[in-house]
């Protein structure tokens, strides 16, 4: 069996909800990483990519008709290059990092590039037709997170909570805490602003023009949402799913736009095409957990790769978990038997301080790990999420 390498990896920064990349259509944000692999590896063969994978949650709106061979096109790759869209929800960048391994690995490709895009502040309202002609009555649904167009078996057999319900639903099945809540996601913050005053995130991001009406293009070169914030100011916080929830606005991740790519290869096109491998995909793995909890999918998820790839937790310097909700990602910490502030989890910050564009969120945490991995010269990383309607997945990947 072959040996997948990630080459290079690159994102764009993170955007709030109707922030600074709002005004960026999906097809086109998802093309800024893509055009910033080209002009970073000028010697490679672009024809000889087999295909582009990209993760991608929404797809009701500008990121419709698949979102990553339209990238793809908007980006300049050449046209005989195929693409296509992954969903996993939340799960939807990892799954394509790991997908795209997966072929190199089985000899089917050669040269792949794999990533997500997310604009949450794009995503459209949408209607269902009418039930019958001439029908008077519709509804409106919000495409931007969570459940439309539900159906009536699904809620009674396993509920539709949303993911904020979901998280309360984990912090009282698994006995979390607000402070433990809060604490985690002042550490998130506080990793998150260290790393970009250390120019930690520069590696891994490459800056987004926009063009303004009137003066020059307002350049974005670092993620919005990361804040300065205490203690004190979380715990005033309220919950937003009941006013004595645990759950708040400030332990929970944010609402926000933004793209990843990643450039992979076996080892013979890494030399053909004058690559430098930085690390290596050692396999991936999903589980289905209770819709209810699904933000406990990363422990059977981790759980389950460890067993796949003969690794144990001791092994891996750098564990990145998908801050979905501090209360989830907590319950996962614990369930793993590890310490609620392991200075190996997300020690540049996570998605409560970064953000989590949903199909981009998985890249991410994958680009990230690489830059920590070279830079801090561990061996291996963890990489793992929870997923929308109850799934986990997790991926691991080694320094070369």
């Amino acid at each position: 069996m072959k040996q997948a390498f990630i080459c290079d990896a690159i994102r764009t920064p993170f955007g709030r909800y109707a922030g600074a990349l709002s005004s960026v259509r999906t097809d086109d944000l998802g093309a800024i990483p893509l055009k910033a692999l080209i002009a970073r590896n000028p010697q490679v063969d672009w024809g000889a990519l087999s295909d582009v994978l990209f993760g991608c949650a929404n797809q009701a709106g500008e990121d419709n008709r698949n979102v990553a061979h339209m990238a793809s096109l908007l980006a300049g790759l050449p046209i005989d290059v195929p693409g296509a869209t992954i969903n996993r929800l939340c799960g939807s960048g990892l799954d394509a990092v790991g997908t795209a391994a997966r072929a190199i690995r089985s000899g089917e490709a050669g040269l792949m590039i794999a990533g997500g895009v997310e604009s949450m502040s794009r995503a459209p309202f949408v209607m269902p037709k009418m039930d019958s002609a001439f029908g008077r009555s519709n509804a409106v649904y919000d495409t931007t997170i969570g459940w439309r167009f539900v159906n009536r078996l699904m809620q009674q057999a396993y509920g539709v909570d949303s993911m904020p319900e979901t998280a309360e639903n984990v912090a009282a099945d698994f006995g979390i805490g607000r402070e433990a809540q809060d604490q985690m996601a002042w550490r998130s913050q506080r990793n998150a602003l260290m790393a970009q005053k250390n120019a930690y995130l520069e590696a891994e991001i490459t800056p987004v023009s926009i063009a303004q009406k009137k003066g020059d293009a307002l350049l974005v070169n670092h993620d919005e949402h990361p804040r300065e914030t205490s203690l004190e100011a979380l715990a005033k916080l309220k919950g937003i799913v009941r006013p004595d929830g645990t759950v708040t606005a400030g332990n929970a991740s944010g609402v926000n736009d933004g793209a990843c790519a990643l450039l992979l290869a076996d080892e013979a096109s890494a030399a053909k095409h004058g690559l430098t491998p930085k690390a290596r995909v050692v396999g991936m793995a999903s589980v289905g957990v209770l819709p209810r909890i699904m933000g406990i999918g990363p422990a059977p998820a981790t759980q389950k790769v460890l067993a796949l790839t003969g690794l144990s937790l001791a092994q891996m310097a750098v564990i990145e978990l998908n801050e979905a909700f501090a209360a989830q990602g907590l319950a996962v910490l614990r369930q793993l038997g590890l310490q609620d502030d392991d200075p190996r989890v997300n020690p540049w910050g996570g998605a409560i301080a970064l953000g989590h564009p949903l199909g981009a969120s998985g890249a991410r945490l994958v680009t990230t790990a690489v830059n920590q991995l070279q830079r801090g010269g561990g061996r291996y990383a963890l990489c793992t999420m929870c997923i929308g309607v109850g799934q986990g997945i997790a991926l691991v990947i080694e320094r070369v």
